[in-house]
């Protein structure tokens, strides 16, 4: 019979050198190890907070602490490593719009403690919501609240002029979870399914594809001709995927493209709608930047969604949205969506099944896609102040964009595309000879190599291009176009490249 007093008094009584008294302890802290996890997780790379990241926190730290006595040749940390928009030192704002409903969502007593502080639609929309909703400290729906999914659909349904059903909708904590949630269902037989993903990407799927077990397939976008994509590489990479013994199963698109900005022509979309069609491929649209538009008359955005509609074509598509991207980026409040299009109802009440393990999305993100996919009506209160907030969002991001394009391009040895989407530029740096091989002699890929440098002389923190995947002997950086003061942010870039070669010629 267990007596727990005489238990508890008998280990008291032993001395702490007593071989008994902690031997527990010793085997609780051997069988927690790296090796002991699952190998899955140790073959999980994602570069955007890598090695570079942690490394600028820890100089953040030290200029925190110390200040002018860090013993630093830079004051502060800019950090371009991630497309964080409302990032500290950053300077876009939220959309006062979107704040309003959450705030009211997050305290509804405020419609009547302070009953002239907020505009009507604002107040309107709050006491909608809340009448769906009402605490948003309470669980929703696993696949998201309706009356907002209702909305989404309503959203896409007026982007295509094809219908949308809010049963095809779910919300997600950002694009990030719906995009892990889809690849793990993919991968049906470890090391063996693959996914056919766009060289360079972003590096949640080759992380998200190593958690499970899955296989990267690359193929590889055409700088020479802005990053496009094309069809013949997208061919050939299936082709050898399968003389590899690799079942490919998916192919993503990410379309405005990230790292490189770069929009599909609608001729380039259907071409890749018929080849999924052909060769059975679930076809993932990341669309999280398609309203981060720099020159929209010359390269529009045309969802995937419409192109498959207006097609009739059969392919299974699953399309990707955030609140983290665009005008609104909410990064921190974790809203996002996708949309399944020719997805059969058992695959829909599997993926219903997954989602209700995590219970529900967040809310305040959720309340974050209603924002996203109904912004004020022209007319209302709140119009003419989202407006003039949206289009300087816009404006000031295009103008960064091609200003920095064009600095980087009056660089020695620096080629960069001038991005006509989403947040980043991806510059190609040609690195000397003697800088390549001091990389190699300190264990490191040449560009992450000059993108410790870079933060070591000037705290600016990117991302290398051997996290995004590039093709053998080229070099690349991923910085973003959201860092204020662009003649100083391109001053020290500018100084920097010039030094480094002469240091290394």
């Amino acid at each position: 019979m267990f007596q727990a007093s005489g238990t508890v008094g008998r280990f008291r009584s032993l001395s702490p050198f007593h071989p008994l008294a902690h031997s527990w302890t010793r085997t609780t802290m051997r069988s927690l190890t790296v090796d002991s996890l699952n190998p899955a997780v140790r073959n999980v790379q994602y570069a955007v907070r890598g090695e570079l990241a942690i490394k600028a926190e820890e100089y953040r730290v030290t200029l925190k602490e110390k200040g002018q006595d860090s013993g630093l040749p830079f004051d502060r940390i800019i950090s371009s490593n991630i497309g964080n928009p409302q990032q500290k030192g950053l300077d876009q704002p939220p959309i006062t719009f979107n704040r309003q409903v959450a705030a009211l969502m997050e305290w509804p007593q405020l419609m009547q403690l302070a009953p002239n502080t907020f505009p009507q639609d604002v107040i309107d929309r709050a006491k909608e919501l809340h009448e769906e909703i009402g605490s948003i400290g309470a669980y929703s729906h696993s696949q998201g609240v309706p009356l907002i999914r209702q909305n989404v659909a309503k959203f896409i349904q007026e982007r295509d002029s094809h219908p949308s059903s809010p049963d095809n909708i779910f919300l997600t904590g950002g694009a990030s979870a719906g995009v892990s949630l889809l690849i793990s269902m993919l991968i049906s037989e470890p090391h063996k399914s693959g996914v056919l993903i766009p060289i360079p990407q972003y590096p949640l799927y080759t992380a998200t594809l190593a958690q499970f077990s899955g296989v990267a397939i690359p193929y590889h976008l055409d700088e020479a001709h802005e990053w496009s994509t094309s069809i013949d590489e997208i061919k050939a990479a299936l082709k050898k995927a399968k003389e590899d013994g690799i079942d490919p199963k998916a192919l993503v698109i990410i379309n405005p493209g990230n790292p490189t900005g770069a929009l599909l022509k609608e001729e380039t979309q259907r071409e890749v709608a018929k080849l999924c069609a052909e060769h059975g491929l679930v076809l993932l649209a990341d669309e999280v930047y398609q309203s981060n538009l720099h020159r929209a008359a010359e390269f529009p955005f045309t969802s995937f969604k419409k192109v498959v509609c207006d097609m009739g074509s059969p392919v299974p598509l699953v399309s990707f949205h955030s609140i983290s991207k665009g005008v609104t980026g909410e990064c921190g409040r974790r809203g996002g969506y996708f949309e399944c299009h020719n997805i059969s109802d058992d695959v829909r009440a599997m993926m219903y099944k997954m989602v209700s393990v995590g219970l529900c999305p967040p809310l305040q993100g959720q309340i974050g896609v209603d924002c996203l996919v109904r912004p004020p009506k022209e007319g209302g209160e709140s119009y003419a102040l989202w407006k003039e907030e949206t289009t300087r969002i816009h404006k000031v991001l295009a103008q960064r964009t091609k200003l920095m394009a064009e600095r980087l391009n009056s660089l020695p040895g620096v080629s960069c595309v001038d991005s006509p989407g989403a947040l980043y530029l991806y510059p190609k740096i040609m690195l000397p000879e003697k800088a390549i091989a001091a990389a190699r002699a300190a264990g490191k890929e040449p560009d992450a190599f000059y993108a410790l440098a870079l933060l070591d002389a000037t705290g600016i923190c990117v991302v290398p291009g051997s996290g995004f995947g590039q093709k053998e002997g080229e070099y690349h950086y991923r910085l973003t176009c959201l860092c204020p003061g662009v003649d100083e942010y391109v001053g020290k870039l500018e100084k920097f490249h010039r030094e480094f070669c002469a240091k290394y010629q």
